[in-house]
């Protein structure tokens, strides 16, 4: 017996030759439901449409980038802004050539914000696992006024982030708020008051979210970055790179 299994994408065909015929079994799943088709040739019928179904295979494996849900162009505008290191970059001359993982922050969050960059950590780990190490993450910040560049680079560190492969991003708010519209990100302020020093107070209420760019500067998909489906978002990438 002979057998043939192919997993690309969410379809699964399996090919067994049995006594000189051949069945082919293909499983098509989508969220809620599984197709089985069940086809039986004989071996010689088989040998003379096999290249056929090949090519079928083949024009079904290269449609697995089709299915990630956005394609957004961000690259038509560039943005000004400044790193952890106080280093002035563009967006989007930033993040061209290579598989972006970007995440919306800002350093005083005391919930979504640390679980959306911890998930981000999270992600790179597993990557490097699967022997991918050439991903980039950004962390952009929605609250410029506090998040320095300084105040950036401190909350990295705490956080053992990689700046090889890490970059964090603050600049002038009315920059930063032009950036946000392109990936429908909303931060509010909410709370506001000033302490005793007369230093003002505040939390934002924003967009959960954490973006997957790839190598060209389109916009692939979004999740949301506190409860980040962390194989979910590695599997998206490894089909960026078949």
């Amino acid at each position: 017996m002979a057998e043939l299994v192919s997993h690309e994408c969410t379809n699964l065909f399996n090919i067994k030759i049995r006594n000189e015929f051949v069945f082919i079994h293909l499983i098509e799943f989508n969220k809620f439901t599984a197709t089985i088709f069940v086809i039986e040739f004989h071996q010689n019928i088989m040998n003379k449409i096999f290249p056929i179904f090949l090519s079928i295979t083949f024009l079904l494996s290269i449609s697995c980038k089709e299915k990630l849900p956005l394609d957004k162009d961000l690259t038509k505008k560039s943005y000004n802004l400044i790193n952890q290191d106080s280093n002035e970059v563009v967006f989007p001359e930033l993040i061209k050539g290579h598989i972006i993982v970007i995440g919306f922050i800002y350093t005083h969050c005391p919930d979504i914000c640390p679980m959306t960059t911890h998930n981000m950590y999270l992600t790179e780990k597993e990557l490097k696992i699967n022997g991918i190490t050439d991903v980039k993450f950004i962390a952009l910040s929605f609250d410029p006024d506090r998040d320095s560049p300084e105040v950036l680079k401190k909350f990295a560190e705490v956080r053992e982030l990689d700046f090889n492969s890490w970059t964090l991003l603050t600049g002038e708010k009315n920059t930063v708020n032009d950036l946000l519209k392109r990936f429908d990100v909303k931060a509010i302020r909410t709370d506001e008051r000033t302490d005793e020093e007369g230093i003002p107070e505040y939390s934002m209420m924003h967009t959960d979210r954490i973006s997957l760019i790839d190598e060209n500067g389109i916009l692939r998909k979004n999740y949301k970055g506190s409860t980040l489906n962390i194989k979910e978002l590695v599997n998206d990438i490894k089909t960026l790179k078949d």
